[in-house]
């Protein structure tokens, strides 16, 4: 593939996830290095791979931005829909995993959402998130096609949790091949962001989680810390931190420390 082709080709992914909107040249150059990082792997076989997409019906700007942060923070990406139309047009003309829905939104409430969505076909899991616990509502949307009712305020963990039973349950296209790594007992499901060793799960946070999918990817093979530096901080994270040892060492207390060899003078190596 050409030089100009390549580019035309990532600028799409670019745009794809961003759902249509403006793609600068800094995001291109970045995401080329990442699909370069991975070396002999084709790049195109990694473009199969995406983050699961949460759609967010919220009208209030705080919680909205509390939900963005923390499931970004957890490895999702996010798109907001102020209003039930603009949840309605979202929801149908692009392709989410799943959709968080407040009931009392402006222009169109969440149960128009939810009928319209559903009796258009639309089988996105949808988890209403409101303030009303009355249990009339609560039956109302469960009935109407919604997979979950959480009731304000939540704890954000017990939603995150949710979140992920949904996207489990509803799995996107694609061999389950595609969605998970597995290295002996160690597996990493990318499309719920989880983590087990063996049958138990592993609690990680978003940077011990791409650290360890990036050693999932390459086992056996040596990387040196400046390649997991650039693969896992970016490329402006000060070289000389010591920050990859410390995650290292985060990973091999929930691993066992024999999982992840150091190779003197070289870098770190996941045991295959």
């Amino acid at each position: 593939m050409g030089v100009r082709s390549w580019d035309k080709l990532l600028y799409s992914i670019l745009a794809d996830f961003n759902n249509g909107e403006t793609v600068n040249s800094n995001s291109v150059q970045d995401l080329n290095q990442f699909l370069i990082s991975f070396g002999p792997t084709d790049p195109l076989i990694l473009i199969g791979y995406r983050m699961s997409r949460i759609l967010i019906a919220e009208d209030e700007p705080r919680i909205a931005a509390f939900l963005e942060k923390g499931l970004r923070a957890n490895g999702f990406t996010t798109t907001l829909a102020c209003n039930g139309r603009e949840a309605v047009e979202k929801a149908l003309a692009h392709e989410f995993d799943l959709l968080i829905l407040d009931l009392g939104l402006p222009d169109q409430d969440g149960f128009q959402v939810l009928e319209q969505l559903r009796g258009q076909g639309e089988q996105i899991p949808i988890i209403i998130l409101t303030a009303r616990d009355d249990v009339t509502d609560k039956v109302a949307g469960l009935e109407g096609g919604a997979d979950d009712y959480v009731t304000k305020p939540f704890r954000f963990a017990e939603l995150l949790a949710r979140v992920r039973v949904r996207l489990r349950h509803h799995p996107t296209s694609g061999n389950k091949e595609d969605k998970a790594l597995t290295v002996g007992q160690v597996t990493l499901d990318l499309y719920t962001r989880q983590a087990c060793l063996g049958e138990t799960p592993i609690t990680l946070s978003a940077k011990e989680f791409q650290l360890l999918e990036t050693f999932l990817r390459h086992p056996g093979q040596v990387l040196s810390r400046e390649q997991l530096l650039d693969q896992v901080w970016g490329y402006d994270y000060d070289p000389g931190s010591n920050i990859v040892d410390v995650y290292v060492g985060y990973l091999r207390k929930k691993l066992g420390s024999e999982r992840i060899e150091t190779v003197r003078g070289m870098g770190y190596r996941l045991v295959s």
